[in-house]
């Protein structure tokens, strides 16, 4: 006899104890949803998708749309194996992750309240992969451009969920506003899976000015907000602040917080961020439970239930492994089991040590090599963020036909500051292979929905062009 599965299990407990209380609203306190709501329509969909052979790869491009739980659950109840695509992927990276995982149906957004299902190829059931078989494949590009899929059962996401609202404090009482995208790893560890598993209302939100974000915080009284540094940025610039008083938690993930933006928006706001570090790979890894230690890219102690092994214990900073039970099988089509399975994960981010817990101190796939000798960017962004008028920076290597590769910058700074007082700032305190030999200067760094920045894409645009 097949066993349950482990999150359609937590889901039957928690819409027994939540039956007619409201699950979804949207930003002004409309109920979308109620716990029995999502329960029918996942039965009207699981009968509507039962032709499907147990094991096909089903692709979710919905956006942050109130059937995403009744789409999961239907999912699980069919066997199928959901792939979550964000809205905003262009049509050539679709087609390469439907190739990848050997979709045969894609979901689409109907309306405002239901689903469409589209069957694509030729109709011919192709199983993913043996035993374990996955419920839930995510997207990542690691340390390439390239594409692949991370496999995960629901006994890894019911951990990620336990650990997540074990080690934050969020429970029934919470109401999560949702705004970061549910298709990605942070929205589906901390909104959907949080109110499948544990009965943690939502709101869904699709409007992501600063302005907007901010009344339906109000209007709805939600208490937990899952946002990206670039949200708390934007907020720190909005006057007329409405009465927050019911949000008693602030998360911030995605790309590491600065110190600087972390006390504007205390003094403000005054209420802390705390620094969630996570991957798509394991879900949490660290989390800063005070909000109070302000340093740069500052991510605090292990999630509860997650083990951190340094690999270099000695070095200033290192990459770690880590050991939890939320923790991918592996990657597809091609495993890399050196660096992802059997419980464990090496990330290419680099930590340090620093007071009461750890802080980002880069990547290793993001050193640069300057005739050899490696340049760890956030060293050079730390200092240009240092210096007087300095907003932002982001640093990155361009291709260099002496030096095989080059440090370059781009600088968010008042309007009095010029690249040559950064350059001679610059000469005058970093070693020669650490100096920039450009810096340009922009109004706003670019990054993605998630509030991340691609060091790839600005070395790109940037490219070295003089001879």
């Amino acid at each position: 006899m097949k066993s349950p599965d482990p999150l359609v299990e937590r889901w039957t407990a928690t819409r027994a104890r939540n039956s007619s209380r409201p699950a979804l609203l949207d930003p002004t306190g409309r109920i979308l949803r109620t716990f029995s709501d999502i329960e029918h329509q996942a039965r009207d969909l699981e009968e509507r998708w039962s032709h499907l052979p147990a094991g096909t790869a089903l692709a979710v491009q919905i956006g942050n749309h109130p059937s995403w739980p009744s789409v999961l659950l239907a999912g699980l109840r069919c066997g199928l194996v959901l792939l979550p695509l964000e809205t905003t992927i262009t049509e050539r990276e679709r087609t390469a992750a439907l190739e990848l995982c050997r979709t045969r149906a894609l979901v689409t957004a109907h309306d405002g309240n239901s689903v469409e299902l589209e069957e694509i190829g030729d109709g011919t059931p192709t199983p993913l992969m043996a035993n374990p078989r996955p419920v839930l494949l995510k997207l990542t590009s690691g340390t390439t451009a390239a594409p692949r899929a991370i496999r995960f059962r629901s006994e890894q996401l019911v951990a990620d969920c336990d650990q997540i609202c074990a080690t934050m404090g969020i429970g029934e009482d919470d109401l999560n506003f949702g705004v970061v995208p549910v298709s990605h790893s942070y929205g589906f560890s901390n909104l959907i899976t949080p109110l499948l598993a544990r009965g943690v209302a939502m709101v869904l939100g699709r409007d992501r000015l600063p302005r907007a974000i901010l009344d339906g915080l109000a209007r709805t009284r939600a208490t937990v907000f899952p946002g990206v540094p670039v949200f708390y940025q934007a907020f720190c610039g909005v006057d007329d602040i409405p009465d927050l008083r019911s949000l008693r938690l602030c998360i911030s993930a995605g790309a590491p917080l600065s110190a600087q933006l972390a006390r504007s928006f205390r003094d403000k706001f005054g209420q802390p961020i705390h620094s969630f570090y996570g991957s798509s790979e394991c879900g949490g890894i660290c989390y800063d439970r005070s909000g109070e230690d302000f340093q740069d890219g500052f991510v605090g102690l292990p999630m509860q239930d997650v083990q951190l092994d340094l690999v270099e214990p000695d070095a200033p900073a290192s990459q770690v492994r880590v050991r939890s039970a939320a923790v991918g099988d592996g990657y597809f089509p091609e495993p890399d089991p050196a660096k992802l399975g059997a419980g464990t994960f090496l990330p290419d981010d680099l930590l340090a040590p620093c007071g009461e817990g750890f802080k980002m101190a880069g990547r290793i796939s993001d050193l640069i090599n300057v005739a050899g000798k490696k340049v760890n960017p956030a060293e050079v962004e730390a200092h240009l963020l240092s210096l007087p008028g300095v907003q932002q920076a982001v640093v990155f290597g361009r291709s260099s036909a002496l030096r095989n590769e080059e440090v370059a910058a781009c600088v968010v700074a008042d309007h009095n500051v010029s690249e040559a007082d950064l350059l001679r700032l610059c000469r005058a305190r970093l070693s020669g292979w650490q100096v920039p030999k450009r810096i340009f200067l922009l109004a706003e760094i670019p990054v993605n929905e998630r509030g991340k920045t691609n060091r790839r894409e600005l070395a790109a645009r940037f490219a070295q062009t003089e001879k």
